[in-house]
């Protein structure tokens, strides 16, 4: 955790390289756990690549409809070391360029290791979609509980 007193959101970042699909996912996802646990004024969420696609992959957006979640209006973007020096936490998706090291001791940095859904089958994406949801439930359950 960073130096934030308790009045201070917790802050958490999901980064992959190019914006496009895991980290997109997660942060939806993230919004929505957000919203359903009441935790508006306690968690921000941020996301971002570290060399943003031009668009959030079809096959995402598709199986995120499914869900009820549209990511068709999102666009990947380029995450600073600077705002993930500043999160809490930070979860990679198994593809980052991030060296751990570049955002310090105090934020909490996993790697998910998650499949890349570009180019996948629907069927894959889905599998991925619903590991997300998980992992990010559980990340959830974990900054409520501590």
């Amino acid at each position: 955790m960073t130096d934030n007193d308790d009045s201070d959101p917790t802050r958490i970042a999901f980064m992959c390289v190019q914006n496009a699909g895991r980290s997109q996912m997660s942060t939806a996802f993230a919004e929505q756990e957000r919203e359903r646990r009441g935790l508006d004024d306690r968690i921000e969420i941020l996301t971002g690549g570290t060399d943003p696609a031009d668009h959030v992959h079809e096959e995402v957006v598709t199986v995120m409809e499914e869900e009820g979640l549209d990511l068709s209006d999102r666009t990947p973007r380029e995450i600073t070391i600077a705002e993930l020096r500043s999160c809490d936490y930070v979860a990679t998706m198994g593809c980052s360029t991030l060296d751990v090291g570049d955002v310090g001791g105090a934020v909490d940095v996993r790697d998910w290791g998650l499949d890349d859904p570009d180019g996948r089958d629907l069927d894959d994406v889905r599998a991925i979609r619903d590991e997300i949801e998980r992992r990010v439930a559980d990340l959830f359950d974990e900054i409520t509980e501590s």
